[in-house]
């Protein structure tokens, strides 16, 4: 596997990562009353579970791709309508404030349980993974996605903790949230039709 086929993959993940939603106001809410080691905190346990769910994906789509040329293809157009979906959910507007304000676990277990007992996030990464993993990826090749995958998502929630705690910059990010998350709909609505057609 080469950079090319690395880079497409790398550029959606940063999208996902960065878009806002029920993660973000956790992380948020964590870093407000723990600081900034409970957001890192928070940040890891968010990147391990959606590591564990990037894993899951990959396997399971490079068997299925593996298995049935059909399948593949139908795949591919339920990943693209799906992210669709997700692109007039973001368009519509989010519900993250009632999962923010609602929320009682605490930095690494509430970073993690977010992304772990989110199915959308394993809808999100089946979605994007069927256009660009193949039958032939190795064992290898698709745990070092996975590991990509974990590291740019807790990267970005490590990184947003670091920078946010202790600034005005966190009142900004909560005043934006809006305007981020219209702007990743309709990016993803793009990458969708992209994808079906």
């Amino acid at each position: 596997m080469d950079f090319a086929a690395l880079a497409p993959i790398v550029a959606v993940l940063v999208v996902g990562a960065i878009s806002p939603g029920p993660s973000l106001a956790i992380l948020i809410r964590n870093t407000l009353e723990g600081g900034k080691r409970r957001g890192v905190a928070c940040g890891i346990g968010h990147g391990i579970g959606f590591g564990i769910y990037a894993f899951i994906a990959i396997a399971g789509i490079a068997q299925l791709k593996a298995s049935a040329s059909g399948a593949a293809e139908l795949l591919e157009i339920i990943g693209g309508l799906f992210l669709l979906l997700l692109a007039a959910l973001m368009i519509r507007g989010s519900d993250g404030e009632n999962e923010h304000q609602n929320s009682d676990r605490r930095g690494f277990t509430e970073g993690f349980l977010i992304a772990f007992l989110n199915p959308k996030i394993l809808a999100f990464l089946i979605a994007i993974f069927s256009q660009f993993v193949q039958p032939d990826f190795t064992w290898g090749e698709r745990t070092l996605v996975a590991c990509i995958a974990m590291c740019i998502d807790g990267g970005w929630y490590v990184l947003v903790a670091l920078i946010i705690s202790g600034t005005p910059l966190m009142v900004t990010i909560e005043e934006n949230a809006r305007k981020v998350e219209l702007a990743m709909g309709i990016l993803l609505a793009g990458l969708g039709v992209w994808i079906i057609l």
